[in-house]
């Protein structure tokens, strides 16, 4: 995808749906070319999207083949969904000022039995 471009394709199927924001990952020797954009629509395969806005940089796209023996490197950049259905986040006007966001406690009967997974959630 050169940059300036507002439509990407993905490898694979996905269930994302307009409105959601999503990561692409910088190609480059630039980390920082990393980008966020907001899914404008996605078409029927399920695999070209649509993005609120045009893309700053550049990310690489290709397999590239090598040899007789049909070896291949996939250099695709990342894509991932950054919107989560369940959000965790601190009191907006004071996290600032006090430096001290929201907290999540869990805790066992006192023998140290638990453990606590948590996952597919946006901590903010």
């Amino acid at each position: 995808m050169e940059a300036g471009g507002t439509i990407i394709t993905l490898q694979e199927d996905v269930d994302w749906v307009a409105g959601e924001v999503i990561a692409i990952a910088s190609t480059s020797y630039e980390g920082t070319e990393g980008e966020h954009r907001t899914i404008i629509s996605i078409e029927s395969d399920m695999r070209t999207i649509t993005l609120d806005k045009p893309l700053e940089f550049k990310h690489f796209a290709e397999t590239q083949y090598f040899g007789d023996d049909g070896e291949f490197i996939d250099m695709r950049a990342e894509v991932g969904l950054l919107t989560r259905n369940v959000v965790f986040r601190g009191d907006t006007e004071t996290s600032s000022e006090n430096q001290y966001g929201a907290t999540i406690f869990a805790h066992s009967n006192g023998d140290d039995s638990l453990t606590c997974r948590l996952s597919y959630i946006e901590l903010y």
